[in-house]
């Protein structure tokens, strides 16, 4: 299990009894592609900025890759293993060139001076910028700056990465690189965390945790967990549009054979109807 939590509750007013998060138990296998799902105020970033120690751990058990987050001495060795792709990417950008942006964190880990353009080079390449590294990060769309602070995260060579509501600020198309991005990612072997109130961004995840009232209220594969309108209902987050259609479709006698969770599968079964 690389992430493994018990019992994790969090209170932003230490004196105060509301909590932001409440006895979250959480498992995440190696290599897994999992999508925190949730409404804005669920507490699903509150709790993956305890994975890398941006939140300090008030309650409970946590350990990522076998460290434990409450031990100071190994935040450093965490954030490496452990990195984060934030929803507003100027925030993480120290530099005014693309190049040095990315070398920045390896000169904090101090990787060898020799070493750093190359693995700069690496970075670009596996988020398809290569040829941006003499250019501004403000000269750049809204994907392609995701793009760019994506490779300064990938440079370190995580085994983990979390993307916290990247797409917020994204036209559809910068969208669809991120999300392209990230199964990309899977796909080369990264246990990817992603967090979002988009249900349609979980379709393609191997299993969605949803998040309500600072409480786990689910947890399971992708498909039973986005088919349940019930309990999508209690987090206030609406069907993927295949399933809404699935269900409209039923109302008016029309039975399909599974009921789908992509457009893409929508389709294809409504083909297959006699």
């Amino acid at each position: 299990m690389v992430v493994n939590g018990k019992n994790i509750s969090y209170s932003y007013d230490c004196n105060d009894t509301s909590y932001a998060l409440r006895n979250v138990d959480l498992s995440i296998e190696q290599g897994e592609f999992v999508c925190i799902l949730g409404c804005n105020g669920s507490g699903k970033s509150t709790l993956v900025r305890h994975l890398n120690a941006l939140l300090q751990l008030q309650h409970g058990e946590l350990t990522i890759a076998g460290i434990d987050v409450s031990n100071e001495n190994d935040i450093w060795r965490l954030r490496r293993i452990c990195g984060m792709v934030f929803q507003n990417p100027d925030n993480q950008f120290v530099s005014s060139v693309v190049e040095e942006d990315i070398a920045f964190g390896l000169e904090n880990y101090e990787v060898p001076r020799e070493e750093i353009p190359e693995k700069v080079n690496s970075a670009l390449l596996l988020v398809d910028m290569e040829g941006y590294d003499k250019r501004a990060p403000n000269s750049l769309s809204g994907g392609q700056k995701q793009r760019i602070a994506l490779a300064g995260v990938l440079a370190l060579e995580p085994d983990i990465i979390i993307f916290d509501e990247v797409t917020a600020m994204l036209d559809p198309d910068g969208k669809q690189e991120v999300l392209e991005m990230m199964r990309k990612l899977h796909k080369a072997g990264k246990t990817i965390i992603a967090i979002t109130h988009y249900v349609e961004e979980a379709v393609h995840a191997d299993s969605v945790i949803l998040m309500h009232e600072g409480k786990m209220i689910a947890s399971g594969k992708t498909r039973d967990i986005l088919t349940d309108v019930q309990l999508l209902k209690i987090a206030e987050i609406m069907p993927p549009m295949a399933v809404r259609v699935y269900y409209d479709l039923l109302d008016a006698g029309v039975k399909l054979k599974e009921c789908p969770i992509t457009n893409e599968e929508l389709a294809e079964k409504i083909c297959k109807l006699p």
